[in-house]
């Protein structure tokens, strides 16, 4: 431990909130909430700029806890007092998860809601009327609240935060946030929490902070080559197919992942075409329920399943300006059909122990790339970055490196060594695969998905609330394909293995869920068992009817 650095108990912590952070496992602070921990509490307004993974939730959230403690000691009166305003519904949840476990011991004077959710205004009325005292939500929920009078923030606001705020106009909260800002008290402390600082960023601190200190903490944006490894691998359509094929069903790729497609489309085509090698891969869209993805999320950090397939669908649109972006999300009519407009998982959500990063498809912006590779090499942890790279792509990629390379030389992308030619023989596999996965198969899939997960999401959602067990046997990466799947696909004979690669994998070997198979209670544990059949009296022994003696013999 470092001894030069400023620990948590040295920031003038209730005991509570420091009980609470020794539950956590954080034996002393990241080094954005050192910086801004101090700054918070003496009541100035921020603006930190800090890379993904580097603890920014907790260093605004534990000031707020704090300062809410400190005021509850004079003025007893229940209050909204802190608000955070957040770009998507599944970080919304993550940051009022972050703020229970932080007010573990404190939960009576400190109470949270998070209203980002989807359920109607009407439902989530009765939670505000309570006035917890942080309330946690996206500015278009927040502003909804705000004119059907169910939230009241004019004079009881103390604390304003808006968390990955590089993000709010580029989902189109633009028009939102400016009408939500008229309705807040004049005087209020503010923290801008970014992972970049772009134009949007610039604008929002303009309106919302008052001669603030501005945080610009760990030079590059990403990890160095020595927690984070970036690869790219030029390939095409069909090799980029074939290639994370060959990652995934040789094991060449160990560890939980995360693959990043365009289009909601494009997730569930990969996803059955995995499905015919019997590699199960769960799905995260936004056309998808937001309690089906956030259990989905939520049961991917406990390790119920190694892949997810998600789409970036925010980041790869046309990289124009965020102004334009936030207006073409409101006139978008057929295209954002059945759409979550405040759907995003590359962004701030906090997966964890996630080891490697594909970029299936490349994203068409810097900013979009920093936040899908942001999911791994959290906080310590070492993580890999892959990103497949087509023709069309390459201009792309230049824009990234540039951005990279401009931070620090040593987070530059680095050529993966993969010799194509020696999978080739998988390529007439692939091709099999993929005639399978059709239009109408990925249409038929896609339905079939979004009405499975809706009946989970809604109907069930009031006996999951009870049987909160049956919702951990819940499952999302159950098989989507309509046609028949070809069994000989399922295993990859020896002779199309590698030379280099035999007897260092076993690609039959592959993760069984079920191990234990049920032991019945109420029968006997007994030696029997073990031994043969023939030795176990219950199964050998035979009732022979005695034979009466004969007449004859019984005279004397």
């Amino acid at each position: 431990m470092d001894e030069d650095r400023l620990q948590f108990h040295e920031m003038g912590l209730d005991d509570r909130l420091l009980k609470a952070l020794a539950d956590l496992g954080w034996a002393q602070p990241t080094l954005i909430q050192e910086k801004a921990i101090p700054l918070a509490l003496e009541g100035k307004d921020l603006l930190a700029r800090a890379r993904t993974g580097s603890g920014k939730t907790a260093a605004y959230a534990v000031p707020l806890i704090q300062q809410i403690l400190t005021s509850k000691q004079t003025v007893r009166e229940q209050a909204v007092r802190a608000l955070v305003l957040v770009p998507t519904k599944e970080l919304g949840q993550q940051v009022q998860t972050m703020i229970r476990q932080l007010t573990a011991y404190c939960g009576r004077d400190v109470r949270v809601a998070d209203i980002s959710g989807k359920t109607d205004l009407s439902a989530q009325k009765p939670i505000l009327m309570e006035k917890p005292d942080i309330v946690v939500g996206t500015p278009s929920r927040v502003q909804g609240h705000i004119k059907a009078q169910n939230l009241l923030l004019h004079s009881s606001l103390e604390m304003l935060v808006i968390d990955e705020a590089d993000l709010l106009f580029t989902f189109g909260f633009e028009a939102d946030l400016k009408s939500l800002l008229c309705h807040l008290p004049k005087i209020y402390q503010a923290f801008l929490m970014s992972a970049t600082l772009n134009e949007d960023v610039e604008a929002l601190k303009e309106l919302v902070l008052h001669n603030p200190v501005t945080l610009k903490l760990e030079g590059s944006q990403l990890p160095d080559s020595s927690q984070l490894q970036q690869y790219s691998i030029k390939c095409e359509e069909e090799d980029k197919f074939l290639l994370v094929y060959t990652l995934l069903k040789l094991r060449l790729v160990r560890g939980k992942t995360l693959v990043f497609v365009g289009a909601v489309e494009r997730c569930y085509r990969l996803k059955l075409f995995l499905e015919q090698f019997s590699i199960p891969a769960c799905v995260l869209n936004s056309e998808l329920p937001v309690h089906s993805r956030c259990h989905i999320i939520a049961q991917f950090n406990q390790g119920f399943y190694d892949y997810i397939i998600a789409t970036d669908e925010e980041g790869l649109e046309d990289p124009t300006t965020s102004s334009e972006k936030g207006k073409k999300k409101k006139s978008s009519g057929k295209s954002g059909k059945g759409k979550d407009k405040e759907y995003g998982v590359s962004r701030g959500i906090d997966f964890h122990n996630v080891s490697n990063v594909i970029n299936f498809d490349f994203p068409t912006c810097v900013d979009s790339y920093i936040h899908r590779v942001g999911r791994t090499a959290r906080a310590d942890n070492p993580g890999t970055a892959l990103s497949f790279i087509s023709q069309t792509e390459l201009p792309f990629l230049a824009a990234v490196e540039n951005a990279l390379t401009g931070d620090c030389t040593d987070c530059a992308l680095q050529p993966y060594g993969f010799k194509m030619e020696e999978i080739e023989g998988f390529r007439y596999r692939c091709r099999d695969a993929m005639r399978s996965v059709t239009k109408q198969a990925v249409k038929e899939a896609r339905l079939k998905e979004i009405k499975q997960e809706l009946l989970n999401s809604e109907k069930l959602k009031t006996y999951f609330e009870d049987n909160p067990r049956d919702l951990q046997l819940l499952r999302h990466d159950k098989d989507l394909h309509p046609s028949v799947i070809k069994s000989h696909l399922k295993n990859v004979p020896d002779y199309l293995i590698p030379k280099a690669l035999k007897g260092h994998l076993n690609p039959l070997k592959r993760r069984k869920y079920n191990k234990k198979k049920p032991k019945a209670e109420a029968v006997m544990r007994s030696s029997f068992k073990k031994n043969f059949r023939g030795k176990n009296p219950l199964k050998s022994f035979r009732y022979a009817k005695k034979k009466p003696a004969d007449k004859k013999a019984r005279k004397p």
